[in-house]
């Protein structure tokens, strides 16, 4: 797995082989990118509280601003969203796969470079292991943005990605051809879910 010093492109690995979450967790710790499968389509993850790791997303993306993250389930969603005790179960039971909502979350979560207004973060729990293991391995919230630069379609399969970012990035996680559609997006706002996408 050590990469020669002539060889910048990433590594590539299927997203079931048994050196995959360590690799991913490792670079990801060590402040990389990687790109894995989700539910839906290819994501970038980086450390979300990692300020390096997020500019350097940014520039790749060729874009600023909120970036959703993904979480291994809703016990650890609950410690990170800034709601009343007593409005959590409900403002929990529709983060359900192929969605992302965006919670009021409390400050330092993640980096504010990827905070949203007042203090907003996406999250979802995607319904791919391979999501569920990294987001529980790196007990850190991990980036989930699609793999394309700002104006472009998402790509939706490792050539693409290899060619397109593969000596900007560290490590792909293949699991064949991801091609959406992306999850919906909803806000979550005084009790009630508001549909964005």
């Amino acid at each position: 797995m050590e990469n020669n010093s002539n060889e910048m492109k990433a590594n590539l690995l299927n997203w079931d082989d048994n050196r995959a979450l360590q690799q991913a967790k490792k670079i990801i710790f060590e402040g990389g990118i990687i790109v894995y499968p989700t539910d839906t389509l290819y994501g970038f993850g980086v450390d979300a509280t990692n300020e390096n790791s997020i500019n350097q997303l940014n520039k790749l993306k060729n874009r600023t601003g909120p970036i959703s993250v993904i979480a291994p389930d809703k016990n650890v969603v609950s410690t990170w969203i800034d709601i009343p005790t007593n409005e959590k179960d409900k403002a929990l039971e529709n983060l359900t796969p192929h969605r992302t909502i965006i919670y009021p979350v409390r400050k330092e979560v993640v980096n504010s470079l990827i905070i949203g207004p007042e203090n907003t973060l996406g999250i979802r729990i995607p319904a791919h292991p391979f999501c569920i293991s990294l987001a529980k391995q790196c007990n850190v919230p991990i980036t989930t943005t699609s793999v394309n630069r700002k104006g472009e379609f998402p790509k939706s399969n490792t050539n693409d990605i290899l060619e397109s970012f593969g000596n900007s990035i560290d490590l792909i996680i293949d699991d064949g051809k991801l091609s959406g559609p992306a999850s919906s997006i909803y806000k979550y706002q005084s009790g009630s879910l508001n549909k964005l996408r």
